[in-house]
């Protein structure tokens, strides 16, 4: 699978309209993007209602955002003698649901939806959160399932996380007037937003704590104790990764949710000066979340790399900040490699493990400087790399289909990779980024020979905070099979 960067924010903004449905293979939005399910308030069931409650329903509908991560496959549940006191779903509720009448415009009434969907996003939000510490943490602490360090691994600073959001609803709550309208949000999002700097710590975890989770899902008691929670309807279906996931998944709708605000703003209103000051704010916050996850996330990968020659260990793996992406790849004798796109260098690999069960990826022949690199697209029925290329993608049998090839120019060994994603959509992903990487890291070259200062891409292009922080268990973003 191949982690992607596709914009977040396009994604976002689809899933306001369209509320449309994870894809099996996570697509590169930025990565894992980060993974998800619809808002609350955004799975409303038709009934007959006034006139302003329609009004206010096909609003709720339009502008709300997914919070949670795309719920597992179902699970047979075990029958129980008394039923569970955590609601299988939440009731979806928009704020024309909390009023009886009010002599507001279209356009207000949108506005106050909005809000609404922000402040019961956070309460959602801290119900998530304490019902991981109370029904994962503190049982798999005292049963012994997991270490204090393995558990304090895993779970991070989300404990930390919880008075943060508690105190932006306290304040969203005292904000609703007697008519429960909302006048003025502005000032108080400003005041709050610099709390998000938390997030830093956090995201940037994550991916260790990915990589921990899986492998010790693979212990018994570990995998039994949450199937059970899975199965449980507290979870409402969704696994530990999926809850613990939830603050990232929150963090970029911040924005999104204060362009809809500003959208139903009017001119001349209170907020009209402070919230595009707010926006900038949360753009800011989130622009230095993605660019310190994917410098974690380069880091924790170029550590797991285990090299076989010393001339593998070229200098631009080092140099590299972050990832384009990575996944699984065939080579042109049908083995599985793991293949990472970093800044400045291409680097198959194949995974294993080492003594402790954690993950280790040894390098598959010659790395490739970006720099450096040929990309050429293999047409669907071309064999490409003889036979012996045709019999181990295809069996034989069926045609060549969705391989591209790699190859090295202007150094004294050649190297020529020929690979295979696992579709077609796949493979589009893995030549677009490539075709990124070749060009930044050329242009990157090109002005360095003008000056003895280094010009990097702008890692914060590649919303590198999705790449591998998806619930998906089999990769760590964003990720695509490859």
């Amino acid at each position: 699978m191949l982690l992607s960067h596709k914009d977040e924010e396009e994604e976002e903004s689809q899933s306001m309209t369209d509320h449309t449905k994870d894809s099996e293979e996570p697509s590169f939005k930025r990565v894992k993007p980060v993974t998800k399910s619809n808002s609350l308030t955004g799975v409303i069931t038709p009934v007959k209602t006034p006139a302003l409650k329609r009004i206010g329903q096909s609003i709720s509908r339009s502008i709300s955002f997914r919070t949670e991560a795309r719920p597992l496959p179902p699970a047979p549940l075990r029958s129980r003698s008394k039923a569970s006191s955590f609601p299988r779903r939440r009731s979806s509720q928009c704020w024309s649901d909390t009023v009886e009448s009010h002599d507001l415009t279209a356009k207000e009434i949108k506005r106050q939806e909005v809000i609404y969907e922000l402040t019961q996003g956070e309460r959602q939000l801290i119900e998530d959160l304490s019902l991981v510490k109370k029904v994962y943490y503190e049982p798999m602490l005292k049963l012994d399932i997991l270490t204090e360090s393995e558990l304090g691994q895993i779970f991070g600073t989300l404990d930390s996380l919880i008075p943060l959001h508690e105190d932006l609803l306290s304040r969203l709550e005292r904000l609703r007037g007697s008519e429960k309208t909302v006048g003025e949000i502005g000032p108080t999002l400003l005041y709050w937003f610099p709390c998000l700097e938390a997030y830093v710590t956090y995201c940037c975890n994550q991916v260790g704590a990915k990589a921990l989770l899986d492998q010790k899902k693979t212990e018994k008691r570990v995998e039994h104790f949450l199937r059970l929670c899975q199965e449980s309807s507290f979870s409402r279906k969704l696994d530990l990764w999926n809850f613990l996931d939830l603050p990232r998944s929150r963090l970029v709708k911040y924005p999104l949710l204060l362009k809809e605000i500003q959208k139903c703003t009017p001119s001349e209103h209170p907020d009209e000066d402070s919230l595009p000051d707010a926006l900038e704010m949360i753009q800011s916050i989130v622009a230095e979340v993605n660019k310190k996850t994917g410098e974690a996330e380069c880091q924790f990968y170029r550590r797991g790399l285990n090299y076989l020659e010393e001339g593998q260990r070229l200098p631009e793996i080092q140099q590299s900040r972050f990832l384009y992406c990575h996944g699984e790849l065939k080579n042109n004798k049908g083995q599985r490699l793991h293949v990472f796109l970093f800044e400045l260098a291409l680097v198959l690999t194949r995974p294993g493990e080492d003594k402790d069960g954690g993950q280790t990826f040894s390098i598959y022949r010659q790395p490739l400087p970006n720099n450096l690199l040929n990309l050429e697209e293999i047409p669907d029925g071309e064999a490409g790399g003889g036979g012996a290329f045709r019999g181990a993608f295809t069996g034989g049998n069926d045609k060549v289909k969705n391989c591209f090839r790699v190859s090295s120019r202007g150094r004294s060994k050649a190297n020529s990779y020929s690979l295979q994603a696992n579709d077609s959509f796949s493979k589009q992903q893995w030549i677009t980024c490539l075709r990124q990487a070749m060009v930044q890291s050329r242009d990157r070259n090109a002005h360095a020979g003008q000056s003895q200062f280094p010009s990097y891409a702008d890692p914060t292009l590649c919303h590198i905070a999705d790449l591998s922080l998806t619930s998906d268990s089999e990769m760590d973003v964003q990720t695509l099979s490859g």
